[in-house]
């Protein structure tokens, strides 16, 4: 019985494997993607594997954050927007957008892995980021300054970490600004006394996430509704897609990219 279930099983994968894979056969051009830079990694993997099915498409990746992706997609610059936030009323309408989301994305507090300090109260990360707490042996780590680092107001990571985690509050004018998630995570990286906020995706051996009132941005946590600064990966086109657009779109949300690629990039599929 289990290895007829199998075999019906991995022919059906097989099957949607190959339907996937034959969407883009018809299609040829370059399609132009812009925005949240969360989303970089997985759009890099999927359109390496549209580029190997159909040479005759390329697939241009550039970040900018997600203001930038919803302003260029929205003025017709580019062909897909990304964004880590939730398009506005306000730009729907004005543009004529069409957002789709293809993961649920935790924003983690980050430390260096040299860091002993492994849990926050969430009024401490408020007062951290704020300025009010300046040397980490105030929360229980070493004698040494807090080095902060912050986003550009383009960013939609900085815009849902803001309202979710410091509830508003101040950033201190004195951090650190960089202008990605991977930038987030160099700098991270190479600073001992580091804290910021990255894509719950980018966390990894060279950056560590932290606990805040004992809750960690994990699958559990973000589904229970335990750990709340969280939020959708959208892509986002002008009207409805058409054509590659559309393959394109149909082609994150199917099992294929949404169990082999966003689940494996540290991100929740939607599906």
């Amino acid at each position: 019985m289990k290895k007829t279930f199998l075999a019906v099983f991995t022919a059906i994968v097989a099957l949607y494997g190959s339907e996937n894979a034959d969407i883009f056969t018809k299609y040829e051009g370059t399609l132009r993607i812009a925005g949240g830079t969360a989303h970089i990694p997985t759009m890099k993997a999927v359109a390496k594997e549209i580029e190997k099915s159909n040479p005759r498409i390329k697939v241009a990746i550039a970040g900018g954050g997600s203001g930038v992706g919803i302003k260029k997609v929205g003025e017709g610059l580019v062909d897909i927007g990304n964004a880590g936030r939730a398009v506005t009323d306000k730009e729907k309408s004005r543009y004529g957008l069409v957002p789709f989301k293809w993961a649920i994305d935790a924003i983690a507090v980050a430390v260096n892995p040299s860091n002993p300090v492994s849990n926050l109260e969430r009024e401490k990360v408020i007062d951290i980021f704020a300025g009010r707490i300046k040397n980490w042996k105030e929360v229980g780590g070493k004698d040494a300054p807090i080095d902060i680092y912050t986003r550009d107001s383009a960013s939609g990571t900085r815009k849902v970490f803001w309202k979710k985690m410091l509830s508003k509050g101040e950033i201190t004018p004195s951090a650190n600004f960089v202008n990605s998630n991977g930038a987030m995570k160099r700098a991270i990286a190479n600073d001992p006394n580091a804290i910021g906020f990255v894509s719950a995706g980018f966390l990894d051996d060279s950056v560590k996430g932290i606990s805040v009132d004992g809750i960690y941005p994990d699958k559990k946590h973000i589904l229970s509704g335990e750990y709340g600064c969280k939020r959708g990966l959208y892509s986002i086109t002008k009207g409805q897609p058409e054509g590659l657009k559309k393959a394109f779109i149909d082609y994150m949300l199917s099992p294929h990219v949404q169990h082999d690629i966003v689940a494996k990039k540290g991100f929740i599929p939607v599906r």
